[in-house]
């Protein structure tokens, strides 16, 4: 009996899809699924079409929202509507397999205007047009998931590119958006599920063998060819990687890295200026071969020179020398890889619609802006000193 519960346990425990089904109410045949799904397989309908409607011809009819006559008005466009075909026989209804739901919601154009609604004028009609029509790429989906669900959530990268070959883990969910019910799925198709379930209309690829020298080249050139590299990847070889193609395409690169509750995030505009060094030349002269052997200790050591240690906080730089000791990695919060997601998201948003950006390094400081006296002299100098004794004692 024990084994017959294992074996259904085990066999329930398959990969999960990690694209939904669209389907057409007006045609036949997707009316059929519709059915057979009902029928065998989906176990929650969600459908507040009407409502969805409502926003959508307020959404058209900005000046007549306040006016007395707006129910009247949306109440004869609904009656038109219904007698063309029932309200479940317009839009589209969306299908989450890993769900077991269909979603009944407005077709692409009408779903969008409605969803960034919002966002006007804070974006304007052609900014969210060009931040939309983006393809950008995401190698590491752990602060890589934040700035994924913060550059979707704002109507940004209809198409975008997903690369990590890593598995969700219990400890990783200290700080990636994720349930334990994602626990052991790829980060790269779980951000997928997230993002369709924001916008069912994406469309997302995905490197779930995360980037290597054989699989670089389709992130990159997909097609389509991606516009914008986001690296958030923890080995520091195929970061050079990354900046040789990124190099050669002329693409920025936008990198963020946590740090206590605070975020720094590099920019590197080769779409600019294809003589930048890899990095800034912060970790000096760096190669692939020279990179793909290091141990965790020395990757630990070149990002936290690449970082300055002057710029880690105190209880940063405490843990660092922890690591292998009390600790087993280097410790990252939930709120700075949040930090980060918003930040990446404006950096891209602003590289796409031509605004003036920092082209080398923003430090996203909350101590700074929020802790008294931070920016004292005493304090300064206290942290100049602790910051030199670091060095010294973590060998950069």
């Amino acid at each position: 009996m024990d084994n017959d519960l294992a074996a259904e346990l085990a066999r329930l425990s398959s990969p999960l899809p990690w694209k939904p089904d669209i389907l057409d109410p007006s045609d036949e045949k997707d009316v059929g699924t519709i059915r057979s799904l009902l029928a065998d397989g989906v176990r929650f309908v969600r459908d507040d079409f009407e409502e969805q409607l409502r926003e959508h011809y307020a959404f058209l009819n900005p000046t007549r929202v306040f006016s007395p006559d707006f129910g009247d008005g949306f109440r004869a466009h609904k009656t038109a509507l219904e007698a063309q075909a029932p309200l479940w026989r317009h839009g589209r209804w969306i299908h989450y397999p890993w769900r077991g739901t269909l979603v009944h919601v407005l077709e692409e154009k009408a779903f969008r205007q409605v969803r960034t609604s919002r966002n006007r004028n804070l974006i304007t009609e052609e900014e969210q047009r060009r931040f939309a029509d983006a393809v950008v790429g995401i190698a590491g989906l752990s602060v890589g998931n934040s700035i994924a669900l913060a550059i979707v959530l704002q109507g940004g990268a209809n198409r975008i590119r997903l690369a990590d070959f890593d598995l969700l883990s219990l400890s990783n969910i200290n700080r990636v958006r994720a349930s334990v019910a994602d626990l052991g799925a790829n980060k790269a198709e779980m951000t997928a599920r997230q993002i369709f379930e924001i916008d069912p209309y994406a469309q997302v690829d995905i490197v779930a063998e995360g980037l290597t020298q054989e699989t670089i080249g389709r992130f990159f050139d997909g097609p389509p060819k991606i516009d914008i590299v986001i690296d958030e990847i923890d080995n520091l070889a195929v970061k050079c990687l990354i900046r040789e193609h990124a190099k050669r395409l002329r693409l920025p690169v936008v990198m963020a890295a946590d740090n206590g509750d605070n975020g720094v995030v590099d920019i590197e505009r080769y779409d600019l200026d294809q003589e930048i060094p890899y990095f800034h030349g912060r970790m000096g002269p760096v190669t692939y071969e020279k990179l793909k052997n290091l141990d965790k200790m020395s990757i630990g050591r070149l990002i936290t020179k690449h970082v300055g240690p002057e710029t880690v906080t105190p209880k940063m730089r405490a843990s660092l020398l922890e690591i292998g000791k009390t600790i087993v990695s280097w410790p990252q919060l939930g709120g700075a890889a949040l930090l980060n997601g918003s930040a990446v998201a404006y950096c891209v948003r602003s590289i796409v619609c031509g605004h003036p950006l920092e082209q080398d390094r923003a430090l996203i400081d909350l101590d700074e802006k929020l802790v008294p006296g931070h920016d004292s002299a005493e304090m300064k100098e206290k942290r100049k000193q602790e910051a030199a004794e670091f060095a010294r004692v973590f060998g950069i």
